[in-house]
Parts: C-alpha cells; structure tokens; sequence
C-alpha cells in the first residue's frame, strides 16, 4: 500500500511518528474526497507498482514517493492549476516537516511535469510522469474504466461540454510523436495507448 511506504520514507527521513500520522492522514483524507473516482489512493498504489520494478534506476527515490504523494493532492475539475496548486501544498507540508529544500524542489518540480508530461531533463521526472500516464496503455477493460471515472470526476458538465474537452486531451497525446518519454515504459504501453486513445476518441463522436 503506497500510504505505508510514503509513512515509511518520512520516518527514514527523520520526520517524528506524530507528524508522519499527520501527514498520511492528510493524504488519505484528500485522496478520498467524495469527487473522485479515478484520482484516488488505488492510483496511487497503481504508481507506485509501476515504478517498482524500475526503483533502481531513480536517482532521488525519496523525491519520487513524495511526488506520489501531493501529485494529485489537489483536484478540483472546475480548475485548471490543480498540479500548481499541489506543488505549493508539498511545498508547504514537506517544509513544515523540516524537510530538505532540496528534496522539496525535486519534488514539487516533478509535480508541476505532470500538467503537460513533456520530455525533462531529469530521468525521475520522466520515470515519474511515465508510470502516472500508464492507465492509457492498459488492457481495453482497464482503460474503459478509467475513463467511465475520469467521466464520474466530471459529472458536473454535460456531454457538449465535456465531449470537447476531452477529445482535445486525447488529440493532445495521439500528437506527441511519443507518448511515453522512457523505453522502458514506451516497449510496455506505447502501442496499446494509442489503440485505447483512438478508440475513445471514435466513441466520444
């Protein structure tokens, strides 16, 4: 479970049992929120198993499950400065912890990646963002219900008006000359996701 492995790199860190309680709950609590359907704790176990098997290529390991954290700490459809707005929450949660500045940097920077998932210069970073956008490679069942959820997240608007904006998401990712920034994700996902993407892509009309 990524809670316990989060729990377990603050108190490696140095962070006191209280303020590691505090923190988890907080991630817990946010990640529950009643809005959300696929934005949860189960992606964020769903991350962390992604990047498992490539843990030994991540330079700052710690950064990384931190980044797991607040990525999505903040999520609210009727906005467009979600990852901003998580950034600026780790930013002052890991501080509060005493936490180096740098390891908050790193972290907050791979936060902010995850709004527009381009090529970095940081290998974590694209590690990182890679296994976030690994649901688009998934299985057609698996990704037929991530985006019945991403649809449950936003039930507020109504099809002409959600219709539009996703056809642009997924026209977005169907441009980029490749999808997935790393060979080790690209040989696992790259193929299927653009099956997945296309096909959505036709059902939404």
């Amino acid at each position: 479970m990524f809670l316990d492995r989060f729990a377990e790199r603050l108190s490696a860190l140095g962070v006191k049992v209280e303020r590691v309680n505090k923190a988890r709950l907080d991630i817990d609590k946010r990640l529950r929120e009643r809005h959300r359907h696929y934005h949860t704790l189960v992606h964020l176990d769903q991350l962390l198993a992604q990047l498992l098997p490539v843990l030994d290529q991540l330079r700052d390991k710690d950064a990384v499950i931190l980044a797991i954290a607040y990525h999505d700490a903040v999520y609210d459809v009727k906005r467009s400065d979600n990852e901003e707005r998580s950034a600026e929450l780790a930013r002052t949660a890991l501080g509060q912890l005493g936490l180096n500045h740098g390891l908050i940097d790193h972290c907050a920077s791979m936060i902010i990646a995850t709004k527009a998932h381009a090529t970095s210069e940081d290998p974590d970073t694209n590690l990182f963002t890679d296994a976030d956008l690994s649901i688009l490679g998934a299985p057609p069942e698996s990704y037929a219900r991530y985006a019945e959820q991403v649809r449950k997240e936003y039930a507020i608007y109504p099809d002409f008006l959600y219709k539009p904006g996703r056809r642009k998401v997924l026209a977005h990712f169907l441009a980029m000359p490749r999808i997935f920034k790393t060979a080790y994700f690209r040989d696992l996902f790259e193929a299927q996701a653009r099956i997945n993407l296309r096909e959505e892509l036709d059902r939404l009309g």
